[in-house]
């Protein structure tokens, strides 16, 4: 039996029209509408740590490495049988291009990995003991995770093979899976540099391209530097992160050596950059990366990770004069998981983070949307939960990433140091294609590749209230005119959904049946049966000529742009 709910748009305070007069045929010709004309908004993210996704190749995982400071499975013992690891687990670039037709078959048309350059051969004996569930440890910990650089033009010995240098893997994966690689760059810090009983040859450093050492931090206390000694000049004397290098942003050295380092890959295939802790450098550092890159590649598509949930606060990094980057959306990240945790939550509570017409940010659907990432818990839902999130991530504004294991609802609610990093591997890669969360993922990720509404669409909203949300997401530009409307349904019952306002009419067409379906212009209203933690995404394409849709359109527009 499906659940009758009738929702009215008054709230809107705008009239359905009947018919279009001549007038309102004019302004749909002519009419722009657009969240964004960026390409790169058209794309999907599937976002993994390369040393947990697959070991392809065992010859490169370096298990004798380290000596005392072992390297290879650390593991961390939890209670329970749970267990966490600190320490290489043989992912590599082999094990992702051999899973990459599974990436594809999802719908992903980017491929976003942790940083690929090279790492400490040690694990790092300061710090503070890195324990099971402990947070903000890095004692005894390696650099798995690539973001412990120590020369940004050398590729860590763990991730290529004989056959699968970097150039290689990006060519293969733009080649033969269509799949953009992403590179993760990272400018504000080395490796863990101080507070090491005795100092580890292979911490604290940054070597050139040649191989020559620039900077060393000789295990001293950032405030023990000094500015005069040439090695110690691409330091600040004051902490930053953990015992990491915090590097000088005011030094012009330091500015060449990155963006060089980024040069180097960019040649070598990365199509787009993600920039790690971008708010931990100032925003004339990155300015000036910025009008660096763009010089060369104007059209290079930069995100960052601005770790903060106040959207006034990581809006300032998509400011051109600060550089016009798009950045992580992690007040959205807050939102969409306490909606989708919560069987009980309004989707009303959603909207908060959207910010479609108040100019918070350069532009809202520029931004990179997710709810899971390496850095904090997993989100900590049910299958439904991981599905209803999907379905509105891949069909509301900004750029859809996912982190690996998701798919499969993996570690969940577990943050970094309790099995969120937890190797993946092949046996649960070929497990997760017959998984509920997965096939649901795959369905809705590829509804919104086929459909440039939903990539660059205007978004207007409609109702959210409950379990049911639904808007339009309005593509008009340079002859291309598609309009989808979205009705989201996040409860275990069916729901029958009316909408009455602002109904435009038209053949539209179901996105997931391909059935047609006739919308007359004396049409009052519409009635959808949209299905237990459900979507329906109709598809319109023609202009939209209902005037109060065209209005609404207009002052959207307005405010964006």
């Amino acid at each position: 039996m499906t659940k009758k709910s009738l929702l009215a748009l008054a709230a809107l305070g705008l009239l359905s029209s009947c018919a279009s007069p001549p007038s309102a045929n004019r302004d749909a010709t002519n009419l722009n509408a657009y969240g964004t004309l960026n390409p790169f908004a058209s794309e999907q993210i599937y976002f993994l740590l390369t040393d947990r996704f697959v070991d392809g190749d065992p010859d490169n995982n370096q298990v004798n490495q380290g000596g005392k400071y072992k390297t290879f499975n650390i593991p961390l013992i939890g209670p329970e049988g749970k267990q966490a690891n600190i320490g290489y687990m043989g992912g590599d670039f082999k094990g992702i291009i051999n899973n990459a037709q599974y990436i594809k078959d999802m719908g992903f048309t980017a491929l976003w990995t942790t940083p690929i350059v090279d790492n400490p051969d040690e694990a790092f004996s300061g710090g503070e003991p890195t324990k099971f569930g402990s947070v903000g440890t890095d004692g005894g910990k390696t650099g798995y995770h690539g973001y412990w650089g120590v020369n940004f033009y050398k590729v860590d010995e763990h991730l290529e093979s004989p056959d699968l240098a970097f150039a290689d893997f990006t060519r293969i994966l733009r080649e033969d899976y269509d799949l953009k690689y992403v590179l993760d760059i990272v400018a504000n810090h080395g490796s863990p540099s101080y507070s090491m009983p005795v100092s580890q040859a292979s911490m604290g450093k940054l070597y050139d391209e040649q191989g020559r050492l620039v900077a060393d931090h000789q295990n001293l206390y950032p405030d023990k530097l000094d500015p005069n000694n040439p090695l110690h000049k691409f330091f600040n004397t004051q902490p930053g992160l953990a015992q990491l290098s915090d590097i000088n942003e005011n030094n012009p050295e330091v500015l060449d050596y990155f963006v060089n380092s980024y040069f180097k890959w960019i040649d070598q295939g990365a199509y787009a950059l993600r920039v790690d802790t971008i708010k931990e450098m100032p925003h004339h550092f990155w300015k000036k990366v910025a009008d660096r890159i763009r010089e060369r590649h104007p059209d290079m598509f930069m995100f960052g990770e601005s770790y903060s949930y106040e959207a006034s606060f990581i809006a300032q990094h998509t400011r051109p004069e600060n550089g016009g980057y798009s950045v992580l959306d992690f007040p959205g990240r807050q939102a969409i998981t306490s909606v989708f945790e919560n069987d009980e939550s309004d989707y009303a509570s959603i909207l908060s983070y959207l910010h479609l017409k108040d100019g918070m940010y350069q532009n809202p659907y520029e931004l990179v949307t997710f709810y899971d990432n390496h850095d904090m818990a997993r989100m900590n839902a049910s299958d439904r939960g991981f599905v209803n999130a999907n379905n509105w991530l891949f069909t509301s504004r900004g750029i859809p990433c996912i982190y690996y294991g998701s798919e499969a609802n993996f570690s969940t609610g577990l943050k970094e140091h309790e099995g969120n990093r937890n190797y993946f591997g092949q046996a649960r890669v070929n497990a997760a294609k017959n998984h509920v969360v997965h096939n649901n993922l795959t369905r809705i990720a590829h509804v919104r590749k086929d459909n440039v509404s939903l990539q660059r669409g205007l978004q207007v909203n409609l109702v959210f209230a409950g379990n049911i949300a639904s808007f339009y997401r309005i593509y008009q530009q340079d002859g291309v005119n598609q309009t989808a409307l979205v009705v989201l349904n996040k409860g275990e019952a069916a729901e029958s959904v009316t909408l009455d306002k602002m109904l435009n009419s038209g053949q539209w067409r179901d996105a997931l049946s391909g059935k047609k379906l006739q919308v007359s212009k004396k049409q009052k209203s519409l009635t959808l049966d949209v299905p237990a933690n459900g979507v329906r995404v109709l598809l319109l394409d023609a202009p939209i000529t209902n005037p109060d849709l065209i209005a609404e359109v207009k002052h959207s527009m307005a405010a964006l742009f």
